[in-house]
């Protein structure tokens, strides 16, 4: 067996959130159980029909063994692997492997986190991550991380390709025109390219709207095998394509912090698929910062690397332009608590289910998804498909 002999074995059948925003009152594990649920009664199933469970969280290591027991589940596939914001994409490999031999045959993939409305201080979050997860070659200079990182490869870009605050700011902005279509994102208000622009600095060359949101949330998906998706209550999406990729932990440690792992994950997840970028009806993309998209429309091959700013630029990536990015408002204008993910996930599958309202894709029957973690760190691409594309 080979990876392309998975592609189409499994779809996701079902999707849920909870506690979008801010979840006042609610513990991250109590709105994790309220989407985790959602998603389950979305695919017909009950809790009693998972026997496999991915999950992650940056607040405990031992995350998944509370899950299961919060979720009364007994699953016989456990992946509980943390890679950041990228971990809920990444997943998805490892389950269609564990569905495809029997090892189970409906997997939850499930995520929350109420980092807005927490009664941690950020410097106590801050204190966890260190211990947790050090950096020996930035932590010594105490940067205000992970938005350092993001800005020194946004000015790298800037100055290695010409990139500008304009083309940067054209990202915020159409994020904001997706999210004014959905009444679930949190920041609907309209907005223009020079209030964006005039927007206060945070870290030079990012404003306060370069970067995403702080907001609680829980996310979850089904995915069960192909042979049993055609007879579920939704219409199956199928995972033709996925992979993961990490080149470095630390931004100083990337041979050029304008070349991600996005190129790997991206190649890998491409093949396994069987399609290519022209192909792709809608991406959803990880945004932390308006430089992300830029440097993932460029590594996965949607565009030349360096040409990313013009891309995106005069309404490409918006309502009614030729590619439609992130199309739920993104992790800018919609909802990122913490780690952004599932979000990017559950959007495309309702994309491709076609019941997203006034933000859908017309005729859409593949979409990309990409996740990543860290700074810059993990990088995760699948590719996912209606029946037609199969």
């Amino acid at each position: 067996m080979n990876l392309k002999d998975l592609r189409g074995a499994a779809a996701i059948v079902g999707v849920g959130h909870a506690g979008l925003g801010q979840a006042n009152g609610y513990t991250e594990m109590e709105i994790l159980v309220q989407a985790a649920h959602r998603a389950v009664t979305d695919a017909g199933l009950t809790m009693q029909d998972i026997d496999g469970i991915c999950t992650a969280s940056v607040a405990a290591t031992m995350w998944s063994m509370p899950v299961i027991e919060h979720l009364g589940i007994r699953p016989t596939f456990i992946d509980s692997t943390m890679l950041g914001g990228s971990s809920f994409v990444a997943h998805l490999l490892p389950a269609i492997h564990a569905l495809s031999t029997g090892q189970c045959n409906a997997v939850l993939v499930c995520y929350g986190s109420t980092q807005r409305t927490s009664t941690l201080s950020r410097a106590e979050i801050g204190r966890v991550r260190k211990n947790f997860d050090p950096q020996p070659y930035e932590t010594p200079y105490d940067p205000l991380s992970p938005l350092s990182s993001y800005a020194l490869a946004a000015a790298r870009h800037m100055h290695q390709y010409g990139t500008t605050r304009e083309q940067l700011a054209e990202v915020a902005l159409s994020a904001s025109k997706w999210a004014q279509l959905n009444p679930e994102a949190q920041r609907r208000n309209p907005v223009t390219l020079d209030e964006i622009l005039a927007s206060p600095m945070v870290s030079d060359p990012l404003t306060v709207r370069d970067c995403c949101l702080v907001t609680d949330g829980a996310g979850a998906y089904v995915l069960v095998r192909a042979d049993r998706a055609k007879d579920m209550r939704h219409k199956p999406v199928y995972v033709l394509g996925n992979a993961t990729a990490v080149w470095n932990r630390q931004i100083s440690s990337m041979h050029d912090v304008t070349v991600t792992a996005a190129q790997e994950s991206g190649r890998r997840a491409f093949d396994m698929a069987g399609v290519r970028p022209a192909d792709i009806d809608v991406l959803e993309l990880y945004d932390a910062f308006t430089i992300n998209p830029i440097l993932f429309l460029e590594d996965l091959g949607f565009c030349a690397k360096g040409e990313g700013g013009a891309f995106v630029s005069g309404g490409r990536i918006a309502p009614g332009g030729e590619l439609p990015v992130n199309t739920n408002g993104g992790g800018l204008c919609c909802v990122h608590p913490g780690m952004y993910g599932i979000f990017i996930t559950i959007e495309a599958v309702r994309q491709l289910r076609g019941d997203t309202g006034a933000r859908q894709v017309a005729g859409a029957r593949l979409a990309l998804v990409h996740g990543n973690g860290g700074t810059l760190s993990s990088q995760s691409t699948a590719i996912l498909g209606t029946a037609d594309a199969l």
